[in-house]
């Protein structure tokens, strides 16, 4: 495998950044999760705005116009051979001191790995996912905003834990009042009575790529949709459910802390959501 490092591909035993990276010494970066799909890589240029939106929220002064960006990724994909498969797209703030200040951080490090991922088995999506609530609440966004991917993603574990500590795949967290913010690494949709609801980033909502793409579908499929705070118990009485997310995809969720949602089934406008967005993971994007 090879992995792009600093303008440069590199075997995967040679990438390697320094124990005084602020990325590893205290999460000090960003990153973004992006799939490929028949050569396809899917919203790269949305991923991208993402991205930099992301590096202007920490200050992080990235050195790379996005076609640079853009062309490495697709070297990195062609590099290795791929197809199919998830790209890992990290920039680190760089070496700095052991201190926080980031003043010696002169050099932002640019990590892109390109390799396959399954997130969830094949029989999730025909039969749905079982998921919990867990105790673990999703940052305040006058903590740490929600809407910025950065690599300190220890609240997010932290509450994946608690969900496989219990047998659990994925988890729904809540934020600091009680409503429903996303799960652990998944936006959260629900349909109650032909409607689509979904949590808005002010509630602890990630701005996903896959969400938004989810919306576009409602608009395609001419379903109202709207964001709105939701509680557990709006989930429990949902028609219908479930979860997105770039390596996610679309996948139905068929029951929540224990609660049936619907019949226990995967929803028909849960399937129609999915079949739809394969039909767009080949064609939205940028071709390698």
């Amino acid at each position: 495998m090879k992995i792009y490092l600093n303008d440069q591909l590199v075997d995967a035993d040679e990438a390697k950044v320094s124990v005084f990276d602020h990325g590893l010494l205290y999460g000090d970066g960003i990153f973004e999760g992006i799939r490929l799909y028949d050569g396809c890589v899917f919203k790269l240029e949305e991923h991208l705005e993402r991205l930099e939106y992301s590096a202007k929220a920490i200050m992080l002064k990235m050195p790379w116009s996005r076609q640079q960006i853009s062309d490495a990724v697709c070297e990195t994909c062609r590099a290795n051979g791929l197809k199919n498969g998830y790209i890992r797209l990290v920039i680190t703030r760089g070496v700095g001191s052991l201190g926080l200040s980031i003043k010696n951080c002169d050099q932002p490090q640019l990590i892109i790995i390109a390799d396959t991922i399954q997130l969830y088995p094949k029989e999730f999506y025909e039969h749905g996912l079982p998921i919990i609530t867990v105790p673990t609440r999703r940052c305040n966004p006058a903590a740490l905003p929600p809407t910025v991917k950065s690599l300190n993603y220890l609240n997010n574990i932290l509450a994946k834990i608690e969900a496989q500590h219990l047998g659990y795949q994925e988890a729904i967290m809540l934020n600091d009042q009680g409503y429903v913010a996303e799960c652990t690494g998944d936006n959260v949709f629900i349909i109650h009575k032909g409607e689509l609801i979904t949590p808005s980033a002010s509630a602890g909502a990630l701005k996903g790529i896959t969400r938004d793409t989810a919306l576009e579908i409602a608009e395609e499929l001419g379903i109202p949709w709207r964001e709105s705070n939701m509680t557990r118990y709006d989930v429990w009485v949902a028609d219908e459910l479930f979860l997105t997310g770039t390596a996610a995809e679309i996948v139905p969720i068929v029951e929540v802390d224990a609660r049936k949602i619907g019949d226990g089934k995967p929803g028909k406008i849960t399937a129609k959501f999915l079949e739809a967005f394969r039909r767009r993971v080949c064609v939205e994007g940028t071709m390698l």
